[in-house]
């Protein structure tokens, strides 16, 4: 039987929280390392929400990018790469807690580069300011959201990577995130009411993606959780 609409809000939390304790523990292992490859960085942390929570499945590609790869959408799939001493890398996982999503992404700078260092420390502002806006719009639409954050990058110097900020997220596997289906993203097509229920009648979750990138695109950063709960 599904859960109803608290437990789902409840178990949507705790799958996050597993998350953010998941890449606390990469930071203090210091698994995002210089000389390291970027496939077998991810491999570890596979290994690492195995050890620690006993997760074997991720709903979808497990994603470390560094360098030149940090620019690239999702849907690359770019040669690997080994990190460098004065790298910027991210990670976004989308890792299943007994039966709900996660969905986690996190930059982390390597070496003193200034400008790497503004760009980590703008994506959680760029985050929480457009998490404000949705907030403070009861009838905010996707594409509405996307024109905010997309102006959010630029007043802070950046620019916004992909075609979309953000997805649906539920329990796994949630209503299927079509490419083509623009009701399912945060996207400048999707003129669709974001606080509405899904074909099921539940309540849709969102995931806020915030992919900034230098504006002569040498780099980016990602930062990504939970929007609406």
């Amino acid at each position: 039987m599904a859960d109803d609409e608290p437990t789902r809000a409840a178990r949507l939390l705790e799958a996050q929280g597993k998350a953010v304790r998941l890449f606390a523990e990469i930071e203090e292992r210091g698994l995002v390392a210089p000389g390291e490859g970027e496939r077998a960085v991810s491999d570890r942390i596979r290994d690492l929400a195995n050890e620690m929570f006993g997760t074997t499945r991720h709903w979808h590609k497990r994603i470390v990018r560094s360098g030149p790869n940090t620019v690239l959408p999702y849907r690359e799939n770019p040669p690997d790469r080994v990190i460098a001493a004065d790298d910027i890398v991210f990670a976004d996982f989308g890792p299943i807690f007994e039966e709900y999503e996660a969905d986690f992404g996190r930059t982390f700078v390597l070496g003193d580069d200034p400008v790497k260092h503004r760009l980590r420390a703008d994506l959680p502002r760029v985050f929480a300011a457009g998490r404000r806006f949705f907030e403070g719009d009861p009838e905010i639409t996707g594409a509405r959201l996307h024109a905010e954050v997309a102006r959010l990058a630029a007043e802070a110097g950046w620019e916004l990577g992909g075609w979309h900020a953000g997805h649906l997220v539920g329990e796994f596997p949630h209503e299927t995130v079509d490419g083509a289906d623009v009701e399912s993203y945060i996207t400048p097509g999707n003129d669709t009411p974001l606080r509405r229920t899904d074909k099921a009648g539940r309540t849709c979750h969102w995931i806020l993606e915030i992919h900034l990138l230098t504006p002569e695109g040498r780099f980016g950063g990602f930062h990504e959780e939970l929007l609406d709960l």
